[in-house]
């Protein structure tokens, strides 16, 4: 993610949770990012270098609407400094700023079945014991695993899936 996002959604953010408007500004900014995103032409518009900064700003001020000035005046700046194209991408870092402040971990599950509720309850609850933190997951299902699990945090991939297991045992067996 480049600096500029950081820094934009890093004041955004800072001016939201200032105002004691967080939850609003997020909301708001989460809807607009959705709008920007299902809009080619919107995005093409915001994106255009040929088009100036007021005009942008305009548009910009124009689909905001009165119902979240901070982020009205946020976009309008935004705009003005030439990051009108920039913010889904702004959005994205302020949606991670958003988890950090309310301790949310995202996840993704992936198993080799389709796992009841119950039970995938009882998996996301160790989880969120373990790392102090709620637990949003997404699950999916891939039946290559044979069976276990393979959890996805960030970066982080854990793998204690049946084929994870037989690959490890594998590569051991070849280097010995």
């Amino acid at each position: 993610m480049a600096i500029a996002h950081r820094i934009y959604a890093e004041a955004l953010f800072g001016a939201a949770k200032d105002a004691g408007r967080l939850a609003p500004v997020h909301e708001a900014l989460t809807d607009f990012a959705a709008a920007v995103a299902a809009s080619p032409e919107l995005r093409a518009v915001l994106r255009n270098p040929q088009l100036e900064s007021s005009a942008k700003s305009a548009i910009l001020a124009d689909l905001a609407g009165d119902d979240e000035p901070l982020l009205t005046h946020f976009l309008q700046v935004a705009a003005e400094k030439g990051r009108a194209g920039e913010i889904e991408d702004i959005a994205k870092e302020f949606e991670r700023l958003m988890a950090l402040e309310e301790r949310r971990l995202s996840v993704e599950l992936t198993t080799a079945r389709e796992l009841s509720d119950s039970e995938a309850d009882a998996i996301l609850k160790q989880i969120e014991e373990a790392a102090g933190r709620k637990v949003e997951a997404t699950r999916k299902v891939d039946a290559d695993l044979v069976g276990g699990i393979v959890l996805q945090v960030g970066s982080l991939r854990v793998d204690a899936s049946v084929r994870g297991r037989l690959e490890r045992l594998r590569t051991e067996l070849v280097k010995r």
